[in-house]
């Protein structure tokens, strides 16, 4: 166990963090015994990782709400899939000014300047290169950096930003190591600044009708929840890249992740909206995981038929099992399942299911709710409609139609630029903070130490150290 442990710890991004192993007696603390390693619980075998020392004077940011900002200025970084969009969703939001474009390729700056002057503002201030995303950080009118860079320029750039007194947005996953979802934290907590990650799915109109049932108790006590992210996207992570493509990975960044790692190296479409479902951190917290994966099948059958059998693409190897369940334990005694399939030929789902002692939903593969005394027999047609509409969000109620015509994912992408803007406006806590893009990040490496280490129990850290009942529920933040 402790060559596996050494392999784990060179292979994590946690050098420094510590990995032990719970004994017989069902506790562990960190490998070198520090002071931010406290005890923790669970079944024999589990493999547990440091907690960091929180640094002397710096405090947690649960609820953290900083001076209204009448006008958010923004800057964008990445203007490849995501960002121009993006940029087109903020030009229809009230408060905004969008101030400054960032890209590697110049020419995608410019490309996205006329979604501005199109709608006759004013064009922003063009940086690219490889330091241009350090210079937009820079400057001082901007109070929002907003990051659609490939995964694993995520947390330098929110770093960086936050370092230079900005507010941070940044797409999923915010973090790929341990390390850095630390890093996150310790930086959010230091420099008082927001870091968001932008989990569109939470914004769903399903997904917040189920949201307001479970605030609302239809669904009585909630004993389990699954999130997936199931998405055949061979054809995208193949694509050969270049600055003009708009259906291809910057690098190719995706496939090469995914030919050197398993477990889920994207988990956050599912896990987001059940974690705010659940209250993580609000009241309840992730405890420990496991995590299976399948053979890899799908990667090595679409490079033969697309490449041919001899081609570099066949003979590679790439370690993403096709399909990855991962199962964790929460504080209150509840279960989640969150599955990962990106090489399959099936349907898109991303699950979505909530389960309780009074009711249950779930999305897909159809749209389903069953409510006791009558559980046995799923709602459907007008019934199910009028049901959905009775327990539409109010948020999606209030800004619902305007979202379905800018669009972005059927206008959960706006609705969550809208959100964000909305609290910063108002000096309210955003919807989701640092710590939900760690705990929803952190998948992704505790997810590969549990494949490699044969589905043993993982601990996953409590990135509050200590915060995590202090709020009980989670609630969307409102003026009135």
């Amino acid at each position: 166990m402790k060559k596996l442990l050494l392999i784990l710890i060179a292979c994590f991004g946690v050098v420094g963090l510590g990995i032990a192993q719970v004994g017989a007696q069902g506790s562990a603390g960190a490998v070198n015994g520090s002071a931010g390693s406290a005890a923790q619980e669970g079944p024999a075998g589990m493999i547990v990782t440091e907690v960091p020392v929180r640094p002397a004077g710096q405090t947690d940011v649960v609820g953290l709400a900083v001076a209204p900002i009448e006008t958010v200025r923004v800057g964008f970084i990445g203007l490849g899939m995501r960002g121009p969009g993006a940029v087109n969703r903020f030009t229809f939001i009230e408060g905004v000014e969008i101030k400054a474009l960032c890209d590697l390729y110049p020419q995608r700056v410019e490309d996205t300047q006329k979604r501005l002057t199109d709608k006759g503002l004013p064009r922003a201030e063009a940086y690219s290169g490889a330091d241009g995303w350090k210079r937009l950080c820079e400057r001082d009118d901007i109070d929002l950096v907003y990051i659609c860079s490939p995964w694993q320029r995520h947390t330098e750039m929110a770093l960086y930003a936050m370092e230079q007194g900005k507010h941070v947005a940044v797409e999923v996953p915010a973090a790929m190591t341990l390390e850095e979802c630390w890093a996150l934290v310790d930086t959010a907590e230091r420099t008082r600044r927001h870091c968001m990650m932008l989990e569109n799915c939470c914004y769903d109109f399903f997904e917040m009708a189920t949201l307001n049932m479970a605030q609302q108790g239809v669904f009585g006590d909630i004993v389990h929840v699954e999130g997936a992210y199931i998405h055949d996207l061979r054809e995208l992570q193949f694509n050969p890249f270049s600055p003009d493509a708009r259906d291809a990975y910057q690098g190719q960044f995706r496939l090469e992740f995914n030919a050197e790692h398993t477990g889920n190296p994207y988990p956050t479409h599912g896990l987001g909206p059940v974690a705010q479902v659940l209250g993580l951190h609000r009241g309840d917290k992730m405890n420990y995981l496991v995590s299976l994966s399948s053979a890899q099948k799908g990667m090595s059958e679409y490079a033969r038929e697309r490449f041919g059998s001899d081609s570099p693409e066949a003979a590679r190897e790439y370690r993403l099992g096709d399909m990855n369940t991962t199962l964790i334990s929460t504080e209150r005694g509840r279960s989640m399942m969150i599955q990962h399939d990106v090489t399959s030929p099936r349907p898109y789902s991303r699950l979505h299911t909530v389960s309780g002692t009074d009711g249950f939903a779930q999305k897909y593969p159809v749209q389903s709710v069953a409510v006791a005394p009558n559980a046995h027999r799923a709602l459907a047609g007008e019934e199910l409609k009028e049901f959905l509409a009775r327990w539409e969000h109010p948020i999606t109620r209030e800004v619902g139609e305007l979202a379905r015509r800018v669009g972005g994912h059927g206008g959960m992408d706006f609705i969550m630029d809208w959100r964000l803007v909305y609290c910063l406006r108002n000096g309210l806590p955003l919807d989701q903070d640092v710590y939900d893009a760690a705990e929803w990040s952190c998948i992704v490496p505790l997810s590969e130490i549990s494949v490699l280490a044969g589905s043993a129990p993982v601990a996953v850290p409590d990135f509050t150290r200590g915060a995590w009942d202090r709020v009980v529920g989670f609630r969307h933040a409102m003026v009135n």
